[in-house]
């Protein structure tokens, strides 16, 4: 069965830096890139369009649609499909405990949900650091993922990391270590 990693945690909480280190550390990883319908950031998307999406939806092919800082981000089923070609291992970064739910439900893969945390000013240091210019925005979006963890606390991750604590490096081989082994 094909297997994937589900990456949750408020902005900042290390979920790229991790996602490198993994990748990294093991080729069999990769990063999934969502596809995002907008504008602002392109790194580590495939970008789409509004007719791109209509099409997915149209076919059933939209897994997890998330709306958020005026984009939709998609994960589809061709591009999981194609990511998980030849034994790879993709790396799914989302925004909300139903998306992980619904990865869980909707795509037939042997997931591992891993909850990244990082404190609030944590959040706001790290988001000034790497130049964001919505700031504001992304400890907004650190509140809303502070109450979806609370409002889904009989959730049961697969493995918790406090990025506060810990290197990416650390984080990367404790992910490794759970779909190696599971531990």
């Amino acid at each position: 069965m094909s297997q994937g990693i589900l990456l949750y945690g408020p902005p900042a909480s290390g979920k790229d830096t991790i996602t490198t280190a993994l990748c990294e550390h093991n080729e069999i990883y990769s990063a999934f890139k969502r596809l995002k319908v907008g504008s602002g950031r392109t790194d580590g998307y495939r970008m789409g369009t509004a007719e791109q999406l209509v099409e997915l939806e149209a076919r059933g092919d939209v897994i997890y649609r998330n709306d958020r800082y005026g984009n939709i981000y998609l994960v589809d089923r061709p591009g999981l499909v194609q990511a998980m070609q030849d034994g790879s291992i993709p790396i799914l970064h989302l925004g909300q405990v139903a998306g992980i739910e619904t990865m869980v439900d909707e795509f037939p893969a042997s997931w591992s949900s891993v909850l990244l945390w990082c404190s609030r000013e944590s959040t706001a240091v790290r988001s000034k650091g790497r130049g964001d210019s919505d700031t504001e925005a992304r400890l907004a979006a650190w509140d809303a993922t502070a109450r979806d963890v609370e409002a889904s606390s009989d959730f049961d991750w697969d493995l918790r990391l406090d990025t506060d604590a810990m290197s990416p490096t650390e984080a990367a081989q404790e992910i490794d270590l759970l779909i190696r082994h599971g531990i």
